[in-house]
């Protein structure tokens, strides 16, 4: 009778040992998903910095920008390239958009296979495929181009579309280690909606009180660097 009326249970020392493995584990992936986070913002500035150098390179070098440039089918200048861009000086042309990629290729600024000379880029393409575009790492192509989809919508001046499908906790980190950390302000902010990337998926990136949306975030984002 004794026995059957004895009552076992978890020692206190039982308890506590349990719970601090389930800290420990806990901690594991809070860590595991913070290192996951910053090498992904790593990534992305790495990206954007070496699209930034290719970019003033080819300008100091060629007196013009990729994808605008004129004699970029000169034997001399950039030997194997399609016809240039019109020489205005802007980005701000379909074919130029994505004749950027293929300058800088072959000017040995960039490596990718951007060799498609009849490709086409809209202005506000969110979704550049990678063939065409660098990969962003997310899925997307980037896009450089003439105009203002920044959130302040400023004067226009050739910007670099980092693409859609960007975790929104990878953007604000990437601003708040490059520029001022605010999603409508600065050299870096959040895109404004366009082609493959709609006003909906915007809002669930930035608060009505005009911060990067971190309690809820989404993993379609999308920034734009207006420092070319």
């Amino acid at each position: 009778m004794k026995n059957l009326n004895r009552q076992e249970g978890f020692t206190l020392i039982e308890i506590a040992i349990v719970l601090v493995i389930i800290g420990l584990l806990l901690g594991g992936v809070l860590k595991g998903q913070e290192l996951i986070n910053t090498a992904r913002v790593r990534a992305m500035n790495n990206t954007v910095d070496g699209i930034t150098a290719a970019w003033f390179s080819f300008q100091d070098r060629y007196r013009s920008f990729p994808g605008d440039y004129l004699d970029a089918q000169s034997t001399v200048t950039l030997p194997g390239a399609p016809a240039g861009g019109d020489g205005n000086g802007l980005v701000d042309t379909d074919s130029e958009r994505a004749l950027v990629w293929v300058h800088l290729e072959a000017a040995g600024y960039l490596t990718g296979g951007y060799t498609n000379a009849a490709a086409t880029v809209l202005a506000d393409d969110y979704a550049c495929p990678p063939t065409v575009c660098p990969d962003n790492g997310f899925g997307s192509g980037m896009n450089l181009s003439y105009g203002t989809l920044a959130q302040t919508g400023a004067a226009n001046t050739h910007e670099l579309i980092s693409g859609r499908g960007v975790p929104v906790e990878v953007i604000a980190e990437l601003d708040r280690k490059v520029d001022d950390g605010s999603p409508d302000s600065g050299a870096m902010q959040l895109g404004v909606a366009g082609t493959g990337w709609d006003a909906t998926a915007e809002a669930l990136c930035i608060t009505a009180a005009s911060d990067y949306e971190l309690q809820n975030p989404s993993d379609n984002c999308a920034a734009v660097f207006r420092n070319f």
